[in-house]
């Protein structure tokens, strides 16, 4: 038979209780987080929980209890930056430290790492990021079978300048590029509901956030996993409802699936008039090999529909270079198209050969010295295109998003205007002496006095 608590029960619970919370208090957190900003979304969400959960932050590894490490498996490059990682984690743990190691990495090769790390405290992969606290201090949990994709009840600790944040709208890809390894990493395409993303982007303007960056691994097939036919024009139309929230920015958008709906939304005020487009290459043997859609000449004629119907659209696309087969004939057609298109803004990635994507039989025929070579060779094309464009603003005024202060001088500025994406794009450095404390995370009008290959110089307009 149950028996109803008295009252020195209840009060001997409540300072157990509070005895644990304190020692929780007591536990500081490091959290280190690798690739793209999908990952930082998930690493604020990991953080949400366990703020909630009463554990307090740090960014000195050194001096954390518990330091985990949120992994990308995506390329090479990512995968030795993860390797690294687990070398630091099974270094840190000799210290007396707890280590924990999650995401992309993880989930791709979590049996050999056991077998090789077996000091690591805490394994998750990417499809349990919310269980992060049970994880930690060794509590059951029901493993989920899918990717994890937070929604607007999630707690989330914005790690980005209080001005500006990602919007995460969907998790995985349904696409079938064959040189790509998140669909068997993330599964398939699953969109948030429209619903959660308005409560969440209400949320962020409520905390003065004025920039919202809309980030998915194809932002553009948004809502056709649940039969939207426009998902994108739909939401955003919706966010547009939203008081606080003054320039709307899309990134991650495949070139075939930009619709003129979507378009004739963008001609919108508050929506960033910028694109992030990865046409990955232009030569059409490689993008057959590729499994990808548009090759160069269609990828230009599509370029000049873009900035007919949205004139001063900025562009932004990532390239691969060094893909089997890409020999000097294609190459040189890639540096053709690099030049003729004249983007804003432009990032190469080498080629890297990834266990079970469709073209790991092909090999790796180009070497990696050719591949770096070819990646200076379009950067060296890119910054003449960059420092030309860059001329345009000069002697111009236009609203900067104020997002700090230089740290070599507080009397610098640091800001972007509607054409930079956050931590890829180039910035506006502003001189403003005495000025800083009432402008930053404002927007403010700035006049355009230099400009170099990537970065523009400016002053706050009177």
């Amino acid at each position: 038979m149950n028996q109803i608590p008295t009252k020195n029960d209840v009060i001997a619970v409540y300072y157990s209780r509070l005895t644990d919370y304190n020692l929780c208090l007591m536990e500081k957190v490091a959290l280190i987080s690798f690739g793209c900003a999908k990952n930082l979304v998930d690493s604020e969400v990991m953080l949400g929980y366990l703020e909630k959960a009463g554990y307090t932050f740090i960014t000195d590894p050194g001096e954390a209890d518990i330091v985990v490490f949120n992994t990308c498996g995506f390329i090479e490059p990512a995968k030795q930056e993860a390797r690294d990682a687990l070398k630091e984690a099974a270094a840190l743990k000799k210290k007396g430290k707890k280590a924990v190691v999650v995401g992309c990495y993880v989930e791709r090769y979590k049996d050999r790492l056991l077998k090789k790390y077996p000091e690591i405290d805490v394994w998750l992969g990417v499809n349990d990021f919310d269980k992060i606290v049970q994880a930690i201090e060794g509590k059951p949990f029901k493993k989920s079978q899918e990717c994890f994709l937070y929604d607007h009840t999630s707690p989330r600790f914005i790690q980005t300048p209080p001005a500006w944040a990602y919007v995460k709208i969907s998790e995985g890809c349904s696409h079938e590029c064959s040189f790509c390894a998140i669909p068997f990493i993330k599964g398939p395409y699953r969109s948030r509901s429209v619903s959660s993303i308005l409560k969440e982007v209400e949320k962020l303007s409520l905390k003065g956030v004025k920039e919202i960056n809309l980030i998915s691994q194809d932002t553009t097939y948004f809502g056709r996993d649940q039969g939207l036919e426009d998902g994108l024009p739909l939401l955003i139309k919706e966010l547009l409802n939203i008081q606080g929230i003054e320039w709307i920015r899309i990134l991650y958008g495949y070139p075939e699936e930009i619709s003129d709906s979507l378009l004739e939304m963008m001609r919108k005020e508050r929506i960033c008039s910028y694109l992030d487009i990865p046409f990955q290459h232009s030569d059409s043997k490689i993008i057959k090999k590729m499994k990808r859609g548009m090759d160069g000449r269609r990828a230009l004629k599509f370029i000049q529909k873009l900035r007919e119907k949205l004139p001063g659209i900025a562009l932004r696309t990532s390239l691969v270079v060094g893909f089997p087969g890409e020999g000097k004939k294609e190459f040189e057609d890639l540096k053709k198209f690099v030049k003729e298109a004249k983007f804003d803004h432009l990032g190469v990635f080498a080629y890297s050969k990834e266990e079970g994507t469709d073209c790991y039989d092909l090999g790796d025929p180009v070497k990696e010295s050719a591949k770096k070579k070819r990646i200076d060779k379009i950067m060296e094309i890119q910054s003449e295109i960059s420092f030309e464009n860059n001329k345009k603003y000069l002697n111009q005024s236009f609203d900067v998003l104020i997002e700090g202060i230089a740290k070599e001088n507080p009397d610098i500025l640091i800001g972007r205007g509607r054409f930079q994406a956050p931590e890829v794009d180039g910035m506006i450095l502003i001189d403003a002496p005495g000025k800083w404390k009432k402008v930053v995370n404002t927007i403010q009008k700035v006049e355009i006095t230099g400009g170099d290959v990537y970065d523009l110089y400016g002053k706050l307009a009177e």
